[in-house]
């Protein structure tokens, strides 16, 4: 639901980090609702999505040899811990699924910014 007090400051021209301070209680915690429709302008974002599957140690010379195909024995497996990163940030963790015979990664733990 909007907050017709965040309207009027918005066109006031106050900025997210004054508008988030006027938006607090005497106790320091902010109270704005937020949906969905807040996160509209950043939707179409391009951001990239890495997931550590696994690890492997090989030679260079194994390592050059790789063609499209090739399987590489990692050291995880399905249903243990996989770390999800976005644009190189660890942002939470999770665990191998196979579904359908395609593998995938269901999150488990949102990991908090420090």
């Amino acid at each position: 639901m909007a907050d017709p007090d965040n309207d009027v400051m918005a066109a006031e021209g106050l900025n997210l980090d004054e508008m988030a301070a006027a938006a607090r209680d005497p106790r320091g915690e902010a109270h704005i609702e937020r949906s969905a429709a807040d996160l509209e302008a950043v939707f179409d974002v391009p951001v990239r999505v890495s997931v550590v599957l696994g690890r492997t140690k090989m030679p260079v010379s194994a390592l050059l040899k790789l063609d499209t195909g090739t399987v590489i024995e990692l050291d995880r497996q399905v249903g243990e811990a996989v770390e999800i990163f976005i644009n190189d940030r660890l942002v939470a963790r999770g665990e191998i699924v196979l579904v359908e015979n395609r593998l995938g990664v269901t999150m488990t733990e949102i990991i908090k910014p420090q």
